[in-house]
């Protein structure tokens, strides 16, 4: 009778372990299905309206709190470069068309993609400073927590997702970045299933039957940050034949080979099987940095869909362009282990922490030479398109025929990471865990130094050069006509 009752016991405690570990986890889709045609993703990037003369894009890796504060440092140094000051003062930041995130990065991207340019300086005191992980699962040692993470992941969107939504993002959905002057904002994440890229886009949630304008920011940028086993994949739902769905043009040429894009090939047979295979039915996404910890995806992506040279931008805001800066933060840690030093080693632990950052740092490598190429070849396809127009035409789209060279157009791409410090000083911000709450002067050291990466730049300060230069002869011609 006694051993009856502890097995009883035993049992009823067992099933109310597993009750709070595993059941309780929100893990339902975060889209709602549409039955009507969604919206699509629009062809060109927004206009911002100005002269247009100047598009800076920026990409902040992956790297938890580490990658955000570094990039906030790079952010707010470019808000301190002062481009113009009349008629009123204007800086870099003014200049941001295009801005993108992964894991960590996309939290400031989503953020000061959300606010703007002059509401976003709060970011330090609403999430930097902030213990995000304060309703996280962290304890390794925790039976919970290792319970959690054997069933999929320790921490679902309960946690991260909730704590984003509620000290940060204000539950704002998608449908926050279509204000005017809000530049095109990527979020990547990871799908699990096709081993590929996903992007957070309208042609995305299309081919999902979904409307991304719904769909919560801080459930996005939780899915970037989706370190695997840490959290639970962020889930979507995908039913086929559930809307008036079509595909657009650009994933039929990928489909069809037409693109010249590998790239653009494995995203398109991704979207197409959200839509046409029979055994998916939920898309499972986790961690950014799987697939692209730079970042940079959504342009490459944009740039390859396009069927003009000129896309990403528009016709008016090719002929207008004369720089183009396109700004990769990178908070990727580099070796600070001693095992070389001896025979023997790595063990376990630091074994599989290596090899997870050789492949890592490879892939950045190979991101990295792959975008340097795609805008040197974007820019020659720029010059032969504007070179090809009349001068009607360009009088039309620019206003005026003053100061124009169809050549005239700078398109540069800069890599800020922590091998542009000190030696030093790269070693400490290398040591730096990837965590999604850390202490305050590690935070105040990593935007410090991300403001010291643009401000020892030589392509930045050129660029800023040539374009308060350009901004000088501007506001003369305004003078002279006066």
């Amino acid at each position: 009778m006694a051993s009856g009752s502890m097995k009883s016991l035993t049992a009823a405690a067992f099933a109310s372990f597993l009750l709070l570990t595993g059941c309780a986890k929100d893990v339902g889709p975060i889209n709602l299905m549409h039955s009507a045609m969604p919206a699509a993703s629009a062809p060109f990037i927004p206009d911002s309206g100005d002269d247009g003369s100047t598009v800076v894009a920026l990409a902040f890796s992956g790297g938890g709190t580490r990658a955000a504060a570094f990039s906030y440092g790079v952010l707010t140094a470019l808000d301190d470069l002062v481009v113009d000051e009349m008629p009123y003062r204007r800086s870099m930041v003014d200049n941001i068309r295009m801005i993108s995130g992964t894991s960590g990065g996309a939290v400031l991207a989503a953020y000061f993609g959300l606010r703007g340019r002059d509401a976003y300086r709060d970011f330090d005191t609403r999430f930097l400073y902030r213990n995000a992980e304060k309703s996280m699962h962290t304890n390794p040692l925790s039976p919970i927590t290792l319970a959690r993470a054997v069933s999929g992941g320790a921490n679902d969107r309960s946690s991260f997702a909730y704590w984003l939504d509620e000290n940060l993002y204000d539950n704002a959905t998608f449908k926050g970045f279509r204000a005017p002057n809000t530049p095109q904002v990527w979020i990547n994440a990871s799908d699990i299933f096709n081993h590929s890229p996903f992007l957070f886009t309208y042609d995305t949630f299309a081919a999902l039957c979904s409307d991304l304008d719904s769909v919560r920011i801080s459930d996005a940028v939780a899915a970037s940050a989706a370190a695997p086993v840490i959290f639970t994949p962020i889930v979507l739902e995908a039913r086929r034949d559930s809307c008036d769905y079509k595909q657009p043009a650009w994933l039929t040429r990928a489909l069809e080979k037409e693109s010249g894009s590998i790239r653009l090939e494995s995203y398109a047979h991704a979207l197409s099987s959200y839509h046409h295979r029979q055994d998916i039915n939920y898309v499972k996404l986790l961690d950014g940095g799987l697939t692209d910890n730079l970042g940079i995806t959504g342009f490459a992506l944009e740039r390859a869909a396009s069927a003009t040279p000129h896309g990403p931008l528009s016709a008016e805001q090719a002929v207008k362009l004369r720089h183009l800066l396109f700004i990769v933060t990178d908070a990727g840690q580099f070796q600070t282990a001693d095992w070389a030093r001896q025979l023997h080693g790595p063990t376990v632990a630091p074994l599989v922490q290596t090899a997870i950052r050789t492949s890592m740092a490879a892939s950045v490598l190979h991101e990295l030479d792959a975008l340097i190429m795609a805008m040197r070849e974007w820019r020659s396809e720029l010059v032969a398109f504007r070179c090809g127009l009349s001068q009607s035409a360009v009088k039309r789209m620019r206003g005026t025929l003053d100061g124009w060279n169809c050549r005239d157009v700078d398109v540069s791409v800069e890599h800020l990471s922590f091998a542009d410090l000190d030696e030093p000083l790269a070693t400490t911000l290398s040591a730096v865990p990837t965590r999604l709450t850390l202490p305050r002067e590690q935070v105040d050291q990593l935007i410090a130094a991300g403001r010291k990466t643009v401000t020892g730049s030589q392509k930045i300060m050129t660029a800023l050069r040539k374009i308060q230069h350009d901004a000088d002869v501007r506001e003369n011609l305004l003078v002279a006509a006066r």
